[in-house]
């Protein structure tokens, strides 16, 4: 007999044929009682807007990503499926952002676009994920976690190593560095963490020092790290509120040997090559639990994947 694939990694094939047929010059918004996908408890059935099936008032979340000039379709086909589960799971909507409105700046800066979108779809929780980011099927939802008065990403780089300081970040003292590929925040905060850039380009390009690592690996310029700069920023100067991820992680008993908390179910690389980073995901994806893994897609699917994508 043949062995069944998981059920989540089964629905790969809706996956495709979604992507497939998205227009990408539309922003596109997929309601989740449309997406065609095979869950693990089955799909709910449709209810009214703003409550849930049993009536309860339903708190409006949206996910957003970026899919800016049909951008990678392989990676898009291992992580849409999941971002998908993971939408439906915590009950909110899912968004692409297709079209540019900064064309004057960096390609990263059209997640602001969020600001606008968050506002116009009365969302009381807005989440961006970068379009190459793995969720797991058991990714709890933060925003049960945390007051809307908080904004949170995975984790936090130590700002001081990467940006020059000014009076912003020296009055905040809490040398907080975005990590913008995981981004969440409540209709209270999201119009100041997505404040638009004060500062010309050219100056804000002038604070931003990439690490050796992202040199020496050839995939990062200083250009792309505008939105992770920018975000910081907006986060000391307005004072907002700051927890990750990883730190909730860590109040739950996820922690590494020297103590610090860890965010199990989200994965993402940015300074390495697609062909890399697409092996790394087909890793997370096909390995055992008990060596890191989230044991969602068969050997066969993977080597499938691989020839089809034409990857060693």
């Amino acid at each position: 007999m043949a062995r069944s694939s998981p059920p989540i990694m089964r629905a790969l094939g809706s996956a495709r044929k979604l992507i497939a047929t998205k227009d990408t010059n539309t922003l596109s918004k997929t309601p989740m009682s449309t997406v065609t996908m095979e869950l693990p408890t089955g799909s709910a059935a449709p209810v009214a807007e703003g409550f849930s099936v049993h009536g309860e008032r339903r708190i409006k979340k949206t996910i957003y990503t970026l899919n800016l000039n049909g951008y990678a379709p392989a990676i898009r086909e291992l992580t849409y499926p999941l971002m998908h589960h993971y939408a439906r799971k915590i009950n909110a909507d899912f968004v692409e952002i297709t079209e540019r409105r900064f064309p004057d700046w960096p390609i990263t800066l059209e997640k602001w676009q969020v600001a606008r979108l968050a506002v116009e779809r009365d969302d009381e929780w807005s989440i961006f994920l970068d379009a190459d980011t793995l969720v797991s099927p058991e990714m709890f939802d933060p925003t049960e976690l945390v007051h809307k008065d908080t904004v949170f990403h995975n984790g936090k780089d130590f700002a001081n190593i990467r940006w020059t300081y000014d009076k912003y970040f020296r009055r905040d003292g809490r040398n907080i560095g975005s990590c913008t590929w995981f981004i969440a925040a409540s209709d209270l905060c999201v119009e100041d963490l997505y404040h638009f850039p004060d500062l010309p380009l050219e100056e804000c390009l002038r604070r931003i020092h990439i690490t050796i690592q992202e040199a020496n690996g050839g995939q990062c310029k200083t250009e792309h790290l505008v939105d992770d700069f920018n975000m910081s920023r907006n986060i000391a100067r307005f004072g907002l509120k700051f927890r990750t991820v990883q730190e909730i992680g860590g109040e739950l008993g996820w922690k590494m040997p020297d103590g610090k908390g860890i965010s199990p179910y989200l994965f993402h690389m940015y300074s390495i090559t697609m062909e890399e980073k697409l092996g790394r995901m087909l890793d997370v994806l096909t390995k055992p639990q008990a060596q890191g893994g989230w044991q969602l897609m068969g050997a066969d699917q993977a080597a499938e994947f691989k020839k089809r994508w034409g990857l060693k």
